[in-house]
């Protein structure tokens, strides 16, 4: 299933990905993954609660639990699964293991300049603009900006805050 959705053109428009993947790099993948899932990673399947069909994944990545910060990565792997809500309520969830059982104070996350649904939702949920990378990546022939957005533990509602960000 994620070499199939990594393998689209479509899934991985918006991701750091150069080429598709295959089995085998897909299994190394998931045992790194397996290696470092509790400690600075944690990663989730994210599925579908009436039928529990799988329908993206999400993570915290370079989880840093001294400083109290972590990075977050989503994908909703069929590009018919988009625009339905899935990615929002999956970055909700997120943020409320983040902030609640691992004491998070600050998820970052990065969005690419030509990637305004994605950064329309990220600001949706509270998520605001710290950084832009100028020319922070080369893909598809061009550079592209890229900006680091992040949402602190006070401005979300589950975690005691306002849910207002700023």
């Amino acid at each position: 299933m994620f070499v199939r959705w990594m393998s689209d053109a479509r899934t991985t428009e918006f991701l750091a990905v150069r080429s598709p993947i295959g089995q085998a790099m897909e299994e190394r993948w998931f045992e790194d993954m397996l290696d470092h899932h509790g400690r600075d990673r944690w990663f989730f399947v994210i599925a579908l609660l009436a039928d529990e069909r799988p329908v993206g994944s999400i993570d915290l990545h370079a989880v840093d639990l001294t400083n109290g910060g972590a990075g977050l990565g989503i994908l909703i792997g069929d590009p018919a699964d988009t625009s339905q809500g899935y990615g929002s309520d999956a970055i909700r969830a997120l943020l409320d293991f983040g902030f609640g059982e691992l004491r998070l104070q600050r998820v970052w996350l990065d969005v690419y300049d030509d990637n305004a649904r994605g950064r329309h939702v990220y600001e949706r949920i509270g998520f605001v603009q710290e950084a832009t990378f100028r020319r922070g990546l080369f893909r598809h022939g061009r550079y592209v900006d890229v900006h680091r957005m992040a949402i602190l533990r006070d401005e979300w509602p589950s975690a005691g805050g306002t849910g207002q960000a700023g």
